[in-house]
């Protein structure tokens, strides 16, 4: 009877030490853009909390997130921009397919120091003059850039070259994706750039708008003038109706198809693309939710494993939600 009940206790614990070695298993891996970064963390903590599976998420940038997606490290990336074609190749080589969710809409912030008095609105082409690849050690001054500026130093914070906010910035105002003057503070943490330019008076930089809805008390917006000569502010409501251009852009999820033959990963793409979730979490870090339907097509993109770009492999400026939900 000891015996009995000394074998029955064994097998009970074998039992629960295979459950929680199942549970273990069951992991969702998320890396890629710091832009994306807010709304990864967001739905892996509730997703967590509702559903007991573990979700990790990385920092890598959008640029570093698809080389771990590409070799077949993470289930999902995050990205601040599209697939490119040496990404989409990378995938190609290690059998990576993968589906493209967006997942809401952002725009590109210019801040500055509070201190800072003249640059309240500028064009896409004094940005340029600021920071295109013949500006670097020549164009110094804030006067250099436009005559009524003061002769003040110009110091430069930004996205570091492996983030899609890198990429999607140079496209839209140097005009070519990911060329720019090189002599800036370049960084994947958008807390630098923040910090940098709060603590400098003479300093500009550029990151995503949820960064700045956070550090408003901190920084303030550089509003950008539009063709018609309007200047508008980055805002939730500017980057969602069109109206901030050419700073607003979609934001991504890449969902490796393979790893949706898991229960969890499945239940996680799910998760995402329901409005009630994705409405919330995404309004509250800062960016602009798509519509209803747009999760609609999302979750019916993941039920057909349609796998793919829709953006030729680079960003497209201009691109607004309606432009988006027609591409789909």
């Amino acid at each position: 009877m000891i015996r009995t009940t000394l074998i029955l206790a064994l097998a009970s614990a074998v039992s629960a030490v295979a459950l929680q070695a199942s549970a273990q298993q069951a992991t969702v891996t998320v890396d890629g853009s710091s832009t994306v970064f807010p709304i990864s963390e967001a739905y892996a903590e509730e997703f967590q909390s509702t559903s007991g599976t573990r979700v990790t998420v990385g920092l890598s940038g959008t640029g570093g997130g698809f080389k771990k997606f590409c070799r077949g490290e993470t289930d999902i990336t995050g990205a601040s921009r599209p697939i490119r074609g040496e990404e989409i190749e990378l995938c190609k080589e290690n059998k990576i397919e993968y589906i493209e969710l967006p997942v809401a809409m952002d725009g590109l912030a210019v801040i500055v120091n509070p201190g800072n008095e003249w640059a309240a609105c500028m064009s896409p082409a004094e940005l340029k003059t600021m920071w295109e690849v013949p500006a670097q050690g020549k164009v110094n001054n804030w006067n250099q850039v436009n005559a009524e500026f003061p002769d003040a130093p110009l110091r430069l914070f930004g996205a570091g070259t492996d983030s899609g906010t890198y990429d999607y910035f140079t496209l839209a105002i140097n005009g070519t994706e990911h060329e720019s003057r090189g002599d800036y503070t370049a960084t994947e943490d958008d807390n630098i750039t923040i910090n940098g330019v709060a603590g400098d008076k003479d300093a500009i930089g550029f990151l995503g708008l949820a960064y700045l809805e956070e550090n408003r008390d901190k920084v303030k917006a550089v509003a950008i003038r539009q063709e018609d000569g309007t200047c508008v502010e980055p805002s939730i409501q500017s980057a969602g109706d069109g109206t901030y251009q050419p700073l607003a852009r979609p934001l991504f999820m890449y969902v490796k198809k393979d790893a949706l033959d898991r229960p969890e990963v499945q239940a996680y793409a799910d998760f995402m693309m329901d409005p009630k979730h994705g409405v919330e979490l995404v309004s509250e870090v800062g960016y602009v939710p798509l519509p209803a339907n747009a999760f609609d097509l999302g979750k019916a993109k993941v039920a057909a494993r349609k796998t793919g770009t829709f953006f030729e492999g680079g960003s497209k400026v201009g691109v607004s939600i309606e432009d988006l939900l027609a591409s789909e």
